[in-house]
């Protein structure tokens, strides 16, 4: 039973070839591509205007230094937004729930805004590793452990969308097997845990799209530290 609720997080294969190559592209056929006409359909103009917001949003308490960044943050945002979306529909994968994929995203990002600071500002990014009037007797505790909250950045935005995705997929399965198995017993039973799926759903979509947001608004908090 336990191995049959984490299979659906194994990364299938189909004839030799890995899904979530296909998973990972699938999002992106989605956004239509900008139009230079004057009038534009109701999808286009609504993805122009949640990426306008979205960019707005972030980069509004930034240095002008770190709006570079709007197209890759953008970008990263759609990215992590149809995956996990693409997800929550039937006989589909998704690859945000894997922690290596999650790793492989937040790891480089997160070394990039240190290295973006170390080389712009080194002596206000190693001044973040000692708090402004710290006792002398507790100055190299304090710069360890500032060194290892550094550290455990990357791994820390990896294992919160991993987690959150993977708890929120495991809660659906399990109450659909239960509204399944009280469907033959009891009608009536079987209709609330129904009624607690579709809420359910309803909050893992909103989950889903409020964890891609965290986890590109706490790198432009990483990245506003460093610019």
């Amino acid at each position: 039973m336990t191995m049959n609720l984490f299979n659906q997080f194994a990364s299938p294969n189909n004839f030799g070839i890995p899904l979530i190559l296909i998973a990972m592209v699938f999002p992106w056929i989605t956004f239509l591509t900008p139009s230079n006409r004057w009038i534009t359909n109701r999808v286009t103009s609504s993805q122009t205007w949640f990426l306008k917001t979205f960019s707005k949003q972030i980069f509004l308490p930034l240095n002008p230094t770190a709006h570079k960044w709007a197209f890759l943050l953008s970008a990263l945002m759609l990215f992590l937004l149809g995956m996990n979306l693409m997800g929550l529909l039937p006989y589909t994968f998704t690859p945000t729930t894997q922690l290596s994929l999650n790793l492989g995203l937040a790891t480089p990002l997160w070394l990039a805004t240190v290295i973006t600071g170390l080389r712009n500002q080194p002596t206000a990014s190693l001044g973040h590793l000692l708090p402004e009037g710290s006792p002398s007797p507790l100055i190299p505790i304090l710069i360890i452990i500032e060194s290892i909250s550094l550290l455990i950045r990357p791994l820390a935005l990896g294992v919160r969308l991993t987690a959150n995705l993977t708890a929120g997929h495991l809660l659906i399965q399990l109450i659909s097997l239960a509204t399944s198995a009280m469907l033959s017993s009891s009608i009536f039973i079987s209709m609330l845990t129904f009624s607690t799926l579709v809420l359910l759903t309803l909050l893992e979509i909103a989950v889903a799209m409020i964890q891609a947001y965290v986890f590109v608004l706490l790198l432009s908090l990483y990245l506003q530290e460093n610019t």
